[in-house]
């Protein structure tokens, strides 16, 4: 097999997902994972340091070093109890998530997922005490789109962690609109009552691990978290690969 991966490499030589520039050494190796990107765009993936809200992760455009609450969790704090990403939602990272989500590019997840999978572990450990959930996408919008982007995320992430998976028991029940299309508050409103918690014995009592792609204002994270501490579940925790700025 490996013969046959190199006289089809040397046919076909891959290319970077992102700059589409020829990978001649071959995929970029981190870890026990080949990735689809060239080490200049990974180089470029801005990962988000401190300062940052310790609550929402979202990062702030300050020398300051310190991490602090934001104004919008001192105001009202969110329903999850805590939500981290590895990368700015910018770059070559919006790229690849763009290519990842509206570009059919589902084999992109095998390169992203292991990425997210890394900084989950080096975040939750691998204890295997989480239970982890992908945000769900509504059946319509996964008959348009072939797939749930979080969901390939998530499989990754619960693989690393050593965690149990369920995809089943959070639903959305309300097709919504894409949230970037829309102000602050409208969706907050876009995203109320759209999802369901479909057996609330399995999550009760549990750490629940909410993984998506991108977090920008989240609200759909926050939505998710509030139906499943309604259903009884214990603390949540939300990672996303990309997180917006301010």
């Amino acid at each position: 097999m490996n013969l046959i991966r190199e006289l089809a490499d040397i046919i076909y030589p891959p290319r970077c997902a992102i700059c589409k520039q020829f990978l001649w050494k071959g995929p970029l190796i981190k870890g026990d994972n080949s990735l689809s990107f060239c080490p200049t765009c990974i180089a470029d993936f801005r990962h988000i340091t401190s300062p940052l809200c310790p609550i929402c992760g979202s990062p702030f455009p300050s020398e300051i070093k310190e991490d602090h609450p934001c104004e919008d969790c001192l105001r009202k704090r969110p329903f999850y109890d805590s939500a981290h990403a590895p990368y700015r939602y910018e770059g070559p990272v919006l790229k690849a998530i763009h290519r990842l989500k509206y570009g059919t590019k589902s084999f992109l997840a095998g390169s992203l997922g292991p990425l997210l999978a890394q900084f989950s572990e080096s975040r939750f450990g691998e204890s295997g005490a989480y239970l982890t959930m992908p945000v769900p996408l509504h059946p319509r919008r996964i008959r348009e789109r072939g797939f749930n982007q979080s969901l390939l995320l998530a499989r990754h992430v619960a693989k690393g962690l050593k965690s149990d998976l369920d995809f089943l028991s959070l639903k959305r029940v309300r097709y919504t609109l894409p949230q970037t299309r829309l102000a602050k508050k409208e969706r907050q409103r876009n995203v109320r009552g759209a999802f369901q918690l479909k057996n609330r014995e399995l999550v009760k009592g549990k750490t629940i691990l909410l993984v998506d792609d991108v977090v920008t204002t989240g609200n759909t994270m926050n939505e998710c978290a509030r139906i499943l501490k309604k259903g009884g579940s214990g603390k949540v925790f939300c990672v996303s690969l990309a997180r917006a700025g301010r």
